[in-house]
């Protein structure tokens, strides 16, 4: 959220975008930073939106002052520019047509990863899948890389249906190669689009599980199938017995 609203409050008041060497957003206490640094062999931070944990661009304080990296950005910085070189020499890494790779950078809990996102070119769609996500160790050194979906999912939403009423959820399903339950790539693209999407819940199917995200509350329920189908089967019955 912070990078979405950062970019365009930024771009809007810096009209030297050949200077823009790139951005990256983290958390604060307050809320979130999103600051974007310089294009040179030594870059430097040209500006610093920050915002409060509503998010609102009215409150949100700008910087655009030059200024060296704190200690907590510079080794933001280092693990997000070891995986954009990685992104670009590796085939690991795919890129599709009216999409973006968004970078992610984060440091905590003693844990050093990049998550990479698909993000959407087009007003109206949610991307799931084509993510990554990179470990590092606590001298930036890249330990490991994987495809955490195999495949790309683009939604659409807002559209009415033939009755004029609309959609209020989704669903994807997980390969088994991606794993039992919902990913954190999947909750944050929610958490970034539902308000948007207005969607009440977005439900990930695998082989084994089915997990529930409840877009209005942003709380997770997981079940296995073979729960869900007895449910299923009870609701069944009883709709039939009225």
């Amino acid at each position: 959220m912070a990078s979405w609203y950062g970019t365009d409050i930024f771009l809007a008041q810096h009209k030297d975008q050949e200077s823009i060497g790139g951005y990256f957003s983290y958390p604060t206490k307050e809320g979130a930073n999103c600051i974007f640094f310089s294009k040179s062999e030594a870059p430097t931070v040209i500006g610093t939106i920050a915002f409060d944990s509503t998010y609102n661009v009215k409150t949100a304080r700008v910087g655009l002052e030059s200024r060296r990296f704190t200690a907590e950005e510079a080794q933001l910085y280092a693990i997000r520019a070891t995986a954009l070189a990685t992104m670009r020499a590796d085939t690991l890494f795919k890129t599709y047509r009216n999409t973006n790779l968004n970078i992610i950078p984060l440091i905590a809990n003693g844990e050093r990863k990049v998550y990479v996102l698909t993000g959407p070119q087009q007003n109206g769609v949610v991307i799931f899948g084509n993510d990554y996500l990179m470990t590092f160790d606590a001298n930036n050194k890249l330990l490991k890389k994987r495809r955490l979906h195999k495949n790309i999912i683009p939604i659409e939403y807002g559209r009415s249906l033939p009755d004029s009423s609309t959609v209020e959820g989704a669903m994807h399903s997980h390969l088994p190669e991606t794993g039992d339950f919902i990913t954190a790539t999947d909750i944050c693209t929610l958490m970034l689009y539902e308000k948007f999407a207005k969607w009440k819940q977005h439900t990930v199917v695998s082989p084994s599980y089915v997990s529930i995200w409840n877009c209005q509350t942003d709380e997770l329920v997981v079940l296995t199938k073979k729960a869900v189908e007895r449910i299923n089967k009870y609701q069944q019955k009883n709709h039939f017995v009225r």
